[in-house]
C-alpha cells in the first residue's frame, strides 16, 4: 500500500497583515483625501489597501496646501487635513538628487514632480497623481524600466 501524499497546508495572517502593494503618492492625490477635495473618493479608491511612499518634500507640500486652505477661509478643512496627515502612515524616503535633476530636465518637470517620479522608478511601483504632465512623464518613464 502506498502512503498518501502529503497535504500542503498554508497558514495566513489576517488580511490586514498581508503585504500591501506599494504606490508613490504625490501631493495632488493625497491633498484630495486630506482636505476633502472633489476628487477625494477617486483618490481614496486608488490608494486603499496600498503601502504609500513619498519623498520627504511631501511634508512641506502638504503644509503649503493647509496654509492655502486656511488663507481661503477653510479653517476646518486645513486643521482636519493636518490632523489626518499625522495618522496616514506614509513612508517618507530620500531621493537621489542628481538622478532627480536629470529626470526633471528629461521630462521638463519641476524638481518636486521629478522627485516623485524618481522614487516611483526606484521602487518600481506606480505613481498616483492628478497632475497631467507628471502622469505623462511617469507613463513614459516607468514603462521603459527593465
Amino acid at each position: 500500500m502506498t502512503p498518501a501524499p502529503p497535504v500542503l497546508r498554508v497558514a495566513e495572517p489576517p488580511a490586514q497583515y498581508l503585504v500591501r502593494p506599494p504606490i508613490v503618492v504625490d501631493c495632488s492625490a493625497l491633498a484630495g483625501v486630506l482636505f476633502q477635495e472633489q476628487w477625494q473618493h477617486e483618490a481614496q479608491a486608488r490608494l486603499a489597501g496600498r503601502t504609500l511612499y513619498a519623498p520627504f518634500i511631501l511634508q512641506a507640500e502638504i503644509c503649503s496646501v493647509a496654509l492655502k486652505k486656511l488663507r481661503q477661509g477653510a479653517d476646518v478643512a486645513a486643521n482636519e487635513g493636518l490632523a489626518q496627515w499625522q495618522d496616514f502612515g506614509i513612508e517618507l524616503l530620500r531621493i537621489d538628487v542628481a538622478a532627480t535633476f536629470a529626470l526633471a530636465q528629461r521630462y521638463k518637470l519641476s524638481a518636486y514632480d521629478a522627485a516623485y517620479l524618481w522614487l516611483a522608478a526606484d521602487l518600481k511601483c506606480p505613481l498616483a497623481t492628478f497632475d497631467g504632465k507628471l502622469a505623462e512623464a511617469a507613463q513614459a518613464h516607468l514603462s521603459s524600466l527593465p
